[in-house]
């Protein structure tokens, strides 16, 4: 279950929290890693972990080694981050890692 769980009697809110939870059932783990990442290491900022991986990738100075995706890392991040613009959210409040 997620922390985010509870019914909205707005038809709107409804709408938007059946796309998130749909959105969310259908991540992969790599995607579900990370929003957790987001929310633990980089102080739920897309920003942050983008910078980081951007400076690994240029050979500068970065906070946190992933794995060698590092592009696709990128390529999910941009689609996680639309998501959360697009419907107002934090995936981080709706992603458990199991």
């Amino acid at each position: 279950m997620t922390k985010n769980s509870q019914k909205n009697e707005n038809p709107a809110n409804a709408s938007k929290d059946a796309a998130v939870e749909d959105f969310v059932s259908r991540l992969a783990d790599e995607h579900k890693m990370l929003v957790v990442l987001k929310a633990q290491l980089y102080g739920g900022s897309w920003e942050a972990m983008l910078d980081d991986l951007n400076n690994r990738l240029a050979g500068k100075p970065y906070i946190f080694k992933l794995v060698n995706r590092i592009n696709e890392d990128i390529e999910r991040i941009e689609q996680l981050r639309g998501f959360e613009s697009q419907y107002g959210v934090d995936l981080a409040d709706h992603v458990e890692l199991t």
